[in-house]
């Protein structure tokens, strides 16, 4: 597994190329909550990204979350 953490730009092509492709995440939801999902990442914009996980279940994550740590996520 490799950590993807690079500047903004470098966040924003890694997953664009990652489009489609299945990943682990870590999210921390706050509170000492770390969330562990598989999910496939559905779709890219100029701001954001969108995951469908397992249970079919669509979520918005911005790059920034993984820039910061927020989400971590590994192929």
């Amino acid at each position: 597994m490799r950590k993807i953490s690079y500047g903004l730009d470098d966040i924003k092509m890694k997953i664009g190329n990652l489009k489609g492709q299945n990943v682990e995440m870590k999210i921390n939801r706050g509170r000492k909550k770390i969330e562990r999902v598989t999910a496939m990442i559905k779709d890219v914009y100029p701001s954001v990204f969108t995951i469908k996980t397992s249970d079919e279940k669509l979520q918005t994550f911005s790059y920034f979350d993984v820039l910061c740590g927020n989400v971590v996520l590994s192929d």
